[in-house]
This record gives C-alpha cells, sequence and structure tokens, in this order.
C-alpha cells in the first residue's frame, strides 16, 4: 500500500498545529503598542491583528477548534499508518500514541510556541488573515461556544475584580525596568503618578511648629525680616495664635518697584485655603488650581492648624525634591563611624527602618514622632532607649520635639541597605 497520501495528511496536521498553537501565544503576548504604531503608519495586517485581539474570546474559540481538529485527524490517520506498518492493532495503536504524542508536544506546541513568543507581532501579522478567515468560516460554532460561556458565567460567578491593584501595577512598573524599556528615573515617576492618589495633606505638610508665619498686627520691619531670614516667598498670617490663620501674604505684594509696600499691610494679605489632613492630595491640588492659591491650611480634628501644604510640596510627590538657590543642603542620614549614625528625626520613618531593616508598627510618620512614642515622654537631650540592635540617643531637641538622634547599629547591614544607607547620605533635604 502507498502510504504517502497518509504522509503528506499528518504533515499537513502537524503544520497546522503548529500554526494554531504560534498563533494563541502570539496574539496573547504581542505588544498592542507596538501594534498601535504600525497600524497608524498604515499597516493593514497589524490593524488587523489588533482587531481580531479586541474580540480575544472569538479568537481563541477558533483557534482551540482548529487545533483541536487537527489533532484528532493527525492522531487518527497515525493509528491507520501504524497498524498498517505493524499489522499488529496492539501494537500500532501504541507506536501511533508514542509517536503523535512526541510529535504534537515537539513540533506542534513547544517550539512554535517558543518562536512566537520571540516574535509575537510578525507572527501575529504573518497568521490574521487566515485566521481570520477562518473565524468567519466557524461562525456558527464560535455562536454556540459563546452562549455556553455565557450560561458557564452565570452558573460561577466572577467574585473577584479584575482590575490591577496599586500593589501591582507598581510592580509591573518594577518588571519593565528590570526589561530595560524604561529607566530608573521614569520608573520613579510613574511609581510616584501610581501613589499619588492614596497619600494624604498629613503625609507631606510642614508641621505648625515649623511654619514660617506673622501676625497680623506685626510692623512691615518684622516681616520683612521673616521673608529675609525664610526666603520664602510666601508668609501665613495669623490672628493672636498660629491655630487662627487668617491669610498669605506673598513676597512680590509685599515689595514693590519703590521698596516695600506703603499702603495697609490688610490690602495685600489674601485669603486662605483651608483642608482637612486627611484630604487626598491629588483632590487638595485641583482645591488649590481652582482657589489660584500656592497654600493650604491644614485643620486638625479640633479646627486647629495642623501644618500647611504648598503646590511645591504636592508636585515634589510626583517629581521628587524641587530644589532653588535658596534651599539649605542637609542629610537625613549621615554616617559618623561604621556603624554610627546621626538621623535628621523629619526623615521618613518608613525610609528609616527601610535604611537599618528594622520592622516598627506605628501610625507616626517622621522619626522624630516614633522616638516620642517609644519614650513615652516628651525628649530630652541624652534619652535612649533600644530597639531591636538600634541603639539610639536623643542628641538635639527644641521645643518640645527630637531635631537629631544618634542611631548605633549593632548588626552588619546587608549590602543592599548598606547602599539605601549611602544613598540617603548623599542625598540633601
Amino acid at each position: 500500500m502507498d502510504h504517502l497520501p497518509q504522509l503528506l495528511i499528518m504533515l499537513f496536521c502537524l503544520i497546522m498545529s503548529a500554526y494554531f498553537s504560534a498563533t494563541e501565544t502570539a496574539m496573547s503576548t504581542f505588544n498592542k503598542t507596538r501594534m498601535k504604531t504600525l497600524a497608524e503608519k498604515g499597516n493593514k495586517r497589524a490593524a488587523l491583528a489588533l482587531r481580531l485581539s479586541e474580540n480575544y474570546d472569538t479568537l481563541l474559540s477558533t483557534i482551540l477548534i482548529g487545533n483541536n481538529l487537527v489533532n484528532i485527524l493527525l492522531t487518527a490517520v497515525c493509528t491507520v499508518f501504524f497498524i498498517d506498518i505493524a499489522k499488529s492493532n496492539d501494537l500500532g495503536t501504541t507506536l501511533s500514541t508514542v509517536v503523535s504524542t512526541i510529535a504534537v508536544l515537539i513540533f506542534g506546541e513547544i517550539t512554535p510556541k517558543g518562536i512566537a513568543k520571540d516574535r509575537p507581532e510578525k507572527f501575529a501579522m504573518f497568521s490574521a488573515p487566515f485566521i481570520n478567515g477562518l473565524i468567519f468560516i466557524l461562525t456558527p460554532l464560535n455562536f454556540l461556544f459563546s452562549l455556553w460561556r455565557k450560561l458557564i458565567l452565570k452558573i460561577f460567578k466572577k467574585e473577584e475584580d479584575s482590575k490591577m491593584s496599586q500593589e501591582e501595577l507598581l510592580m509591573l512598573v518594577e518588571e519593565i525596568q528590570q526589561d530595560g524599556s524604561i529607566d530608573e528615573e521614569e520608573s520613579t515617576l510613574l511609581q510616584n503618578a501610581i501613589e499619588f492618589t492614596e497619600r494624604k495633606a498629613e503625609d507631606i505638610l510642614t508641621h505648625r511648629v515649623d511654619i514660617e508665619a506673622v501676625s497680623r498686627d506685626a510692623t512691615k520691619e518684622k516681616i520683612s525680616s521673616v521673608f529675609q531670614e525664610s526666603r520664602f516667598s510666601r508668609l501665613v498670617v495669623y490672628d493672636e495664635s498660629i491655630d487662627n490663620i487668617t491669610g498669605v501674604i506673598h513676597q512680590k505684594d509685599f515689595y514693590t518697584a519703590s521698596g516695600i509696600y506703603g499702603g495697609d499691610i490688610n490690602d495685600i494679605i489674601t485669603p486662605p485655603v483651608f483642608t482637612q489632613k486627611s484630604e487626598k492630595i491629588n483632590d487638595l491640588l485641583r482645591l488649590l488650581q481652582k482657589n489660584k492659591s500656592h497654600i493650604a491650611v491644614v485643620l486638625d480634628e479640633y479646627g486647629g492648624t495642623f501644618g500647611i501644604v504648598t503646590m511645591e510640596d504636592i508636585l515634589e510627590e510626583l517629581v521628587g525634591d524641587i530644589w532653588d538657590e535658596h534651599d539649605e543642603v542637609e542629610k537625613e542620614l549621615e554616617r559618623l563611624e561604621d556603624n554610627n549614625y546621626r538621623i535628621d528625626c523629619t526623615m521618613n520613618l518608613d525610609d528609616f527602618c527601610e535604611n537599618f531593616e528594622i520592622s516598627v508598627e506605628s501610625e507616626n510618620i517622621s522619626v522624630g514622632g516614633w522616638v516620642m512614642e517609644e519614650l513615652g515622654k516628651i525628649p530630652e537631650v541624652g534619652d535612649t532607649f533600644t530597639f531591636e540592635d538600634l541603639d539610639i540617643t536623643v542628641t538635639e531637641t527644641e521645643f518640645q520635639r527630637v531635631l537629631f538622634i544618634n542611631v548605633t547599629c549593632n548588626k552588619q547591614l546587608s549590602a543592599d541597605a548598606e547602599a539605601e544607607a549611602e544613598e540617603a547620605e548623599a542625598e540633601p533635604v
């Protein structure tokens, strides 16, 4: 008997199996942004591949139908072929199972999928016209399967939210950076943008004890002195106490071409913008834009002044620290000896924990707040306590708050922690 027709049929089925497997991989992994760019440049196959991928359920159904049909046909013809060769049903069936399984696995699945994964856009464009025609031919079957899918979805209702969480988005950005598609600065900007909507006013504010403010009845000389010493372009104005902020005075209004403003100071004081400490900073940004203001006064639960947030504070959450020629350069972390560090207590508590590889459960944002929590009292110079492998000593205080501490680390930090410490030491605040 001439076995050439059987061999040709088996070869055809194996080629088609490889085609369907590669198409499935290519259509699910190609870069949509790159494909959209090609489509916009007039590539019709790219546009077709994009259109097919948008209706992925129908595409997948067509691929699976085609793949299963050719694999079944391959197995059937292969069985007949080996039974005829071996002159035995049992031996022929066994040989057919072994050979067809190995052939489909190697040449119909693993190899084509590996090739398609490396060149998904090219293969998706190559396979798009044929698979599009096959979708049209199998429309009745696809319709039946879509009804079946809807029935199954009604029985097994989807409970989990299909939207990506913030953690998943951050992990995706890190993976893209590791792949080399974006650099570290672009990755940081994207991560800041993702976390931006979750940050609150209390996370970025300047605390009330650090606010540069002037009394409404202060003399012009006093106001001028505060402007010169602080080098801020805006000062908040209070009436009687800092808990009663009544306005903001701008340097450009206070100083005119002929010198200090000669009229009544109240005429150049603008109304303040007030917000709660739980306000999301993206909402606060819109509030400042709406009121054409650069400063918002953050209130505590009793209506007193908790702190202030500036437009610059909000923008720094996106792009990082913004420096001008008047900013003083200080270090949050300064290495004094191999295991001895001087810490600015305005340092973010999470950064502090990351640098020294410790775990802290606290609602405080800054190191200073955490130190006061651990001491359980108003800090004084010389106060000490031990936390995990850290010996901590208060070295400088002001107005019942801790400014600087000395940290002695009694363990060997990992290479990553050492690098982070060096980076924090090099960065000004």
